[in-house]
């Protein structure tokens, strides 16, 4: 049991706002999942895809994502009185791709209409449909806080994953640690 302990040297900084690539490297070391918000707007639906994204509490049962003030679709998500966000399976890389790139990319077939009126995507591995609860100031960002009226999953597939900036799959271990 006398194995040497193989240490990886960190490469440590102060996060600085004018040049923030090493604090965004350093973030996406941490795997998340994908998922896709939606909304209804004047406009008609609008999407955005978002890795932050988290589980807050069980009673009430709450999620939060968080937004970019500066985005463009920010205007459409702030002041939403509902909205759906849909964890995606590791078979819906393409439409992660087309919400990135376009506000406005759902087509008719990728969608139904809850009964808040609200978008929800097809064949996504997870969705929470939600009223907002609260919204916080967070620097650049807001955390935007859902109260979940309806979830769903489910049961076969794997997650769509971010990590380093690229999107791969999450595999599951099949078998416990000895």
């Amino acid at each position: 049991m006398n194995q040497k302990l193989r240490h990886h040297p960190l490469s440590s900084f102060v996060p600085d706002p004018a040049n923030p690539r090493a604090f965004r490297t350093a973030l996406g070391c941490f795997a998340t999942g994908v998922t896709i918000v939606t909304v209804q707007s004047d406009e008609g639906p609008v999407a955005i895809t978002a890795n932050s994204f988290s589980s807050v509490s069980l009673d009430p049962a709450l999620v939060l994502w968080s937004i970019d003030r500066a985005s463009r679709r920010y205007r459409f998500f702030a002041d939403a009185p509902a909205y759906a966000i849909h964890v995606l399976g590791a078979d819906q890389e393409d439409l992660c791709w087309r919400i990135a790139r376009d506000a406005k990319g759902l087509r008719s077939d990728d969608f139904d209409m809850n009964a808040e009126g609200v978008p929800v995507l097809h064949d996504c591995l997870a969705r929470f449909e939600c009223t907002a609860w609260a919204a916080y100031a967070g620097g650049d960002h807001d955390i935007l806080v859902g109260q979940v009226l309806r979830a769903g999953h489910r049961e076969t597939g794997g997650s769509l994953g971010f990590f380093r900036g690229k999107l791969g799959q999450f595999a599951v271990k099949e078998t416990e640690p000895a």
